[in-house]
């Protein structure tokens, strides 16, 4: 008997509990015609094929809509309107598991702890899973509460964002956990490793470069690096850090005597700063084995979650295979600030400091610490008899992006027209670690579209379709803002404002010659300010999708917080993550609840000292470069004068209600997917709508489309008495005396 299948539209599902749970919902009638029943699984093929859960969607969903999350639309190669498949699937019980997944799961995670977040779940090979337990429909005996205890206190507070990858399942095809099923961890040469409490450590930045291991000898396995090292003409971007590192190494190995004639000491130790995933640990592998130097991994991490004793004992039994080695040996504690975090660091840290010391006291040995946030590192660890000297990787360039992708796909088969320098500038903010996790992408893409061919290649457009899919650990946090594929020509109308935003915007990134030949210092904010539903939002996805930049989307209010420094440090860390990943948008929406005017707020000054962060962070000792500040309100006269002079917030950007001819162009674009019958004429429709938004045109045209589906399931367009009726259902939003208020306030200015 066939297979029923239903093509769908795929759709975020609006339910938070739904989110990376591997759980997809669907119509009840959809259920029905698949012969599915509540939490059966499905087959899921766009463009390639994953499998998840199958849940009923509210009763006033659309029938032809698919709900899901953005794991899964990975998972499926598409991004939110596409179409997907669906179909009953046939689901085994998995006797074996191979996942891979970052250093610190790997490191973390018995496999116990992996099956708890695992079972309930269905997935193929190459699926991305979370580690969040499938609690909707949890199986019998499940534990979920236990299960977010032991996860929680394995890896700590990132275990809700972590995502795993399926590299192996047996048998194929759409399986789940059981609890005989065996879980291990992917090792790093290819070959599945079982899950241990402390399995070898594998580094933040690519082990695919080509590269000898290095190989140590004498060193337990706990503690033994087995991580591949690319020769260092390899580091792109990371060459000056690494001659630097080469040339400490030489004469702290090397020439002690000519240090002490000079008066200097020949201990060595040194803290290697940058974000994360932009090879930090792999530059200390690399150089240290183009210099016959062991490497002795210890995962700070792994042993911040153990009792203060048992920490204190892993770290010695790394400093004595250290010191066991033969020949110069370096100590690489990686991601130092989760064991020596600042300010409270825990009471062990005083132990451990102290073993670290005595550490570089031992001839022929350093210790190198690694970290992502410098700022949190204890800072007694800095000290002149601890680690004295640091280096800094900074996040790639569009130049350095091309070498790393030149590296890392020299040894895949491309496509001849494959411009990798075009593929790099529509990377920004992705290191090293992403451009790897690119590459992955784009070679199912080009697997799925060439099953049967004999001479598989990767063409431009799988690197490309990669990109919207792929992440960039730089844009990690929750407080991002995807563009959606949008461009500024999906913005109807607002052709003035589309202009002043180009150019406060996109020209400084696009033609900083221009501005350095005449002399001009491009500014640093924007304020967009008008009335609710003018798509400020909107035009700020558009100019990001436009510029190819990463957006980076707060509320006012999410900064603010009751405790004393806890809101200036949270503008800090935005404004630095900004930076990181450069060139970006910091986009500040509601900035009349983050920046008011000062002394005139009742919360214990907190308002007034986030404005002076505000204020030091735009133009203070240190410049924003390929940062540009947007900042939304609909109350302008709320915000603190200081915060919109010159070389601060200086340009302001009115945005106006749409007049009748910005109506019908609005209504034009957002029925540009949606099929209209001859009788729609939305030039007369948009004469009738005085006082709607941009907003508002746009859920008249999804009311309209709605109307038509309650009218028949199989409607080929959208008539005009569906968008009266619509219309009816969809009413003006705009107050007029706000927006009286507004057209005073940009007429005054």
């Amino acid at each position: 008997m066939t297979t029923p299948e239903i093509t769908l539209t795929a759709r975020m599902s609006p339910s938070a509990l739904d989110t990376r749970r591997g759980v997809v919902r669907l119509h009840r009638e959809v259920l029905d015609a698949l012969g599915l029943r509540a939490w059966d699984a499905v087959r899921l093929v766009g463009a390639r094929v994953s499998a998840a859960l199958a849940a009923q969607a509210p009763e006033d969903g659309q029938h032809g809509v698919l709900l899901t999350d953005d794991v899964t639309l990975s998972n499926l190669g598409v991004t939110e309107g596409g179409e997907v498949v669906v179909s009953p699937a046939d689901v085994a019980h998995a006797t074996s598991v191979t996942v891979a997944g970052s250093r610190l799961a790997s490191m973390s995670l018995p496999p116990e702890t992996l099956r708890l977040a695992l079972i309930g779940k269905v997935f193929t090979v190459g699926d991305a899973v979370s580690l969040l337990p499938q609690d909707l429909a949890p199986p019998a005996g499940a534990d979920v509460a236990h299960a977010r205890g032991k996860l929680s206190r394995a890896i700590g507070m990132t275990w809700t964002t972590e995502l795993l990858t399926i590299t192996a399942t047996d048998p194929d095809g759409p399986v789940t956990v059981g609890p005989s099923t065996v879980l291990s961890w992917r090792a790093v040469s290819g070959a599945p490793a079982a899950v241990s409490p402390a399995p070898a450590v594998v580094s933040d930045a690519p082990a695919a470069v080509s590269g000898a291991p290095a190989v140590v000898s004498g060193v337990p396995d706990a503690v033994s690096d087995v991580q591949a090292a690319p020769p260092v003409a390899d580091l792109a971007g990371a060459r000056q850090v690494a001659g630097t590192l080469a040339e400490w190494f030489e004469l702290a190995f090397s020439h002690p005597g000519l240090l002490a004639q000079l008066g200097a000491s020949a201990r060595l130790g040194v803290l290697v700063s940058g974000p994360e995933g932009v090879g930090k640990a792999t530059v200390v592998r690399s150089v240290a084995h183009a210099n016959d130097i062991t490497v002795v991994p210890l995962a700070a991490p792994n042993i911040a979650v153990l009792e203060p004793g048992a920490a204190v004992s892993r770290l010695d039994e790394a400093i004595a295979a250290a010191k066991a080695a033969a020949g110069p040996a370096a100590l690489l504690l990686t991601d130092v600030d989760a064991l020596l975090p600042a300010p409270e660091p825990p009471p062990v840290a005083t132990v451990l400091l102290d073993r670290i010391r005595t550490a570089l006291e031992t001839p022929n040995l350093a210790v190198v610490a690694t970290t992502a946030h410098p700022e949190g590192v204890d800072s007694r660890l800095r000290s002149v008899d601890l680690l004295d000297r640091e280096l800094s990787l900074s996040l790639p360039t569009t130049e350095v992006r091309t070498e790393l992708l030149r590296v890392l796909l020299r040894d895949v088969p491309l496509e001849p027209d494959v411009d990798l320098g075009a593929i790099a500038a529509r990377a920004p903010g992705f290191v090293a670690a992403d451009l790897i996790a690119l590459r992955r992408d784009a070679a199912l893409r080009a697997a799925v579209r060439q099953r049967t061919t004999s001479l598989p290649r990767v063409a431009q457009q799988d690197l490309l379709d990669a990109i919207t899919t792929v992440r960039p650990l730089s844009m990690s946090e929750s407080d991002t803002l995807a563009t959606g594929g949008l461009g500024l020509d999906d913005v109807g109308d607002m052709h003035d404002v589309k202009q002043a935003l180009t150019e406060a915007v996109l020209w400084p990134l696009r033609y900083p010659d221009s501005f350095a030949r005449l002399g001009v210092t491009p500014p640093r904010g924007v304020l967009l300010y008008g009335p609710p539903g003018g798509g400020k939002t909107f035009l700020v996805r558009a100019l990001a999708g436009t510029g190819a930049l990463n957006v980076f989307a707060v509320k006012g209010a999410e900064l603010m917080d009751k405790w004393v420094g806890e809101s200036e440090r949270a503008v800090r860390e935005l404004f630095r993550r900004a930076a990181d990943a450069a060139p970006s948008l910091l986009f500040l929406d509601e900035i009349d609840a983050l920046a008011p005017r000062r002394g005139q707020s009742g919360d214990s000054g907190v308002a007034d000292r986030v404005v002076a962060s505000l204020l030091t962070e735009l133009d203070g000792v240190e410049p924003l470069r390929n940062v540009v500040v947007l900042c939304a309100t609909n109350r302008p006269e709320l915000v603190d004068p200081a915060l919109l002079r010159p070389g601060r917030i200086e340009r302001l950007v009115y945005v106006p209600p749409p007049d009748a001819e910005a109506r019908a162009e609005i209504l034009r674009t957002s029925a540009q997917h949606t099929p209209l019958a001859s009788d729609v004429d939305l030039d007369a429709l948009a004469a009738t709508l005085d006082g709607y938004s941009a907003a508002d045109c746009a859920a008249l045209i999804r009311e309209g489309a709605l109307t038509a589906m309650r009218e028949s399931l199989d409607a080929a367009a959208v008539t005009a008495p569906h968008l009266e009726t619509a219309r009816a259902a969809v009413r003006p939003s705009l107050d007029p005396a706000q927006l009286a208020a507004l057209e005073a306030y940009a007429a005054g200015r």
